[in-house]
Order: structure tokens, then sequence, then C-alpha cells
């Protein structure tokens, strides 16, 4: 019935979630309070409002930009891109409880909602891996979904208000 090839396990890689805790508990919270300890960081938070305020791309061509290393905001957007990263591979493999997690997480989310338009171009410029655990978190997981619908619409609004 069902084939064997790489296509039907990178499938199956993606749509099978592991078990999810039902209850948060103190590690939890006290990785929240690593993470949230860690954007602190004053290199990191610099990063943050870099890729926060300045980071609009209309079209993949400005993202590609990004990616080179002699622009301004390579460095931040690859400190940024991998923190999150980071971040929300510990929902995506049920290291910790995705809606608490979500609850203190999100902001990371905004930096997808911004590549997701052009993630398939991405892919092809850096590799197949870019923005995984992002793109899981903000389709597979309920919580993410939800929040992603959220953070979706706020990015729309901000990108229409800059013009």
């Amino acid at each position: 019935m069902g084939g064997t090839g790489a296509a039907d396990a990178r499938a199956r890689s993606i749509m099978i979630a592991p078990m999810a805790k039902h209850t948060p508990d103190h590690h939890d919270a006290e990785l929240v309070l690593k993470v949230y300890d860690l954007r602190r960081e004053p290199v990191l938070r610099e990063s943050r409002r870099a890729i926060l305020r300045e980071f609009w791309p209309k079209a993949f061509g400005d993202l590609e930009a990004v990616l080179k290393g002699d622009h301004p905001l390579n460095a931040p957007y690859r400190q940024v891109a991998s923190y999150w990263e980071m971040v929300y591979s510990f929902v995506r493999h049920g290291i910790v409880h995705p809606e608490l997690w979500l609850e203190n997480n999100g902001e990371g989310l905004y930096l997808f909602a911004k590549v997701d338009p052009f993630l398939a171009q991405l892919r092809q410029a850096s590799g197949p891996g870019a923005f995984r655990n992002a793109e899981w978190v903000a389709r597979e997981c309920p919580e993410g979904r939800t929040a992603y619908a959220r953070v979706q619409g706020r990015v729309a609004q901000l990108a229409a208000a800059r013009g």
C-alpha cells in the first residue's frame, strides 16, 4: 500500500507529533525563566529589537539581501532566527508543555510570519531545515496555530501601516 520512499518518510516525520506534556511542571517553569533571561542578554535584546522594528521583507529579494553577510541585519537575523528555532524545538520535541510555553514565548512567531510567505524560496537558498520548528509550532501544534493566527493578523496590520 504506502510507499517507503524518502517523501513518505519526510511526510511522516512532519506529521507525527511527539507526546505533548499534559500538565506543566516546575521544569517547564524553570526553562521559561531561563529562556526569558536569555532574551534579556544585551546583544540578543538589540538583535530582537532590530528584527522586530527594521526587518519587513516585502519580497524574497528583501529577505535574500539579509542572508548576505555584509547586510546590517544579517547578524541580528541569524541570532534571532536560531534563538527562536531552539526555543520552539522544545515544544516540537515534547520537552515542555505547549500552552505554557507559547503563552510566554510567542515573539518568535512574529519573525516566522515575516518569512513565511517566502519559506520555500528561503529553504532553497539556505537549506531545507530553515524555520522547521517555528513552522511546526505554527501549523501542527494546536496552541501554536491559535497563537500564529493572531500574530499573522498583527504582522499584516503593522506591515500595512508601514506602507
